[in-house]
């Protein structure tokens, strides 16, 4: 299976409306521009937001502009990382695990509604699974794969080994799939889950 090629319409159609019941709620847009020009529709001003490492964001200009300081929100991930004290910078850690919103991507989108998420420290899987009344997820449509083990085989054969060397060579250290989340379904009532599909090439 060619894991880099964009969905075909119909596919991406047909997962939007499996994603429907499972109350996740998607659509899409052209390119990286519309889908940060979406995010900043969708956040309003004074929330505090986290963000998982995602190189989809990255792309988006989403990190640049975030770190650029010109945006309305309370942006809990540069606290962290401008707090020195390490006690201090767990107590931070804890308290942002409520954040507003959580923005991030995911590593394989089925079209069947399921989608993956791999994490190796699973720092931010508390965020999606739970604690983040607000979840946002950028994701490039050739994420989009037939059924949930087609999602899994994206993940091992294409994400892990491109994952892998990005790390080695931004950071000298390896990766590892030591936590794996499989979204179903979103059960908690008062959570927004949302995903915006974008028609780029984006992200592993």
């Amino acid at each position: 299976m060619d894991y880099t090629q964009l969905a075909k319409k119909e596919s991406v159609e047909k997962t939007i409306q499996s994603l429907a019941p499972r109350n996740v709620e998607a659509f899409m847009v052209e390119s990286g521009a519309e889908a940060l020009a979406k995010i900043k529709e969708l956040i309003p001003a004074g929330a505090s937001l986290m963000n998982g490492s995602s190189v989809t964001l990255e792309q988006i200009g989403f990190v640049e502009y975030l770190k650029g300081g010109a945006h309305p929100w309370k942006n809990l991930h540069d606290g962290i990382i401008a707090e020195t004290d390490p006690e201090k910078k767990i107590e931070l850690r804890k308290q942002a695990v409520s954040s507003d919103y959580y923005l991030g991507s995911i590593h394989a989108l089925a079209e069947t509604g399921e989608f993956v998420i791999a994490s190796n420290s699973g720092s931010q899987l508390p965020h999606i699974v739970f604690t983040s009344p607000n979840l946002i997820f950028i994701v490039s449509t050739k994420k989009i794969v037939p059924t949930l083990a087609d999602a899994m085989n994206r993940l091992y054969e294409h994400v892990i080994p491109l994952e892998e060397k990005h790390m080695q060579e931004k950071y000298g250290v390896g990766t590892n799939p030591s936590k794996i989340v499989i979204f179903n379904a979103e059960k908690q009532s008062k959570r927004k889950v949302r995903i915006i599909l974008v028609n780029e090439d984006l992200g592993f």
